[in-house]
């Protein structure tokens, strides 16, 4: 563990789905599928802290925009925290999420050059099955589903150069339902890519 940051730990499940085709070859650093990538990523904290601030079953989603190649940087982003957390836990959560205190999180925030927001709003976040499902009020809606392997189970793949966890390999999926309306952006999409997996983050 880093020391030079407070000690803090999640662990949860993720989602994420985008306009590329299924799979994204966004995470083998080649082009998005489309010439840019439109994002959107949720995660239910089962456990965590920092600190001494508890984080457990709160939710965070990040909507993200790259206008090429991903690797490239010059991302634009709106975080959403959950508005169930009180004020430290926000605080928490925003500092963890916007990569002020390390892990992998702080990789990807590295590719951020625009935020275009942080706010408070309801997430909800939902699992049932192989599926997984997001609603934010007014601002986004996403549903995607698992992909079977030919052996059998749900398709994955594991260690790509770029992806959201790094902790555990990714279940590929295909997004249901998509779209995204905030900050002048209106994205609406289905039959496009997703990965879900759970998660470790810490420094």
């Amino acid at each position: 563990m880093n020391t030079s940051y407070p000690a803090w730990r999640l662990q949860g499940r993720y989602f994420e789905t985008c306009n590329c085709a299924v799979a994204c070859p966004c995470v083998w650093l080649q082009p998005p599928s489309e010439g840019e990538c439109k994002l959107l990523v949720a995660w239910h904290i089962d456990e965590g802290h920092l600190e001494n601030i508890v984080l457990d079953e709160l939710n965070v989603a990040l909507a993200c925009y790259a206008p090429e190649n991903m690797i490239k940087g010059g991302w634009s982003a709106a975080l959403y925290i959950d508005e169930r957390a009180d004020a430290s836990q926000a605080e928490a959560l925003t500092r963890i999420f916007t990569g002020q205190v390390g892990g992998h999180p702080s990789v990807l925030l590295g590719f951020v050059g625009n935020v275009w927001g942080i706010q408070r709003v309801a997430i909800n976040y939902l699992e049932e099955g192989d599926t997984r499902r997001l609603s934010i009020p007014d601002i986004a809606e996403a549903e995607i589903q698992s992909i079977q392997g030919l052996r059998g189970g749900d398709a994955s793949i594991d260690n790509p150069p770029l992806c959201v966890v790094t902790s555990h390999p990714a279940t590929v999926a295909k997004s249901k339902r998509y779209r995204y309306q905030d900050h002048d952006q209106d994205w609406s999409f289905s039959e496009r890519n997703g990965y879900h997996s759970a998660f470790v983050y810490q420094p």
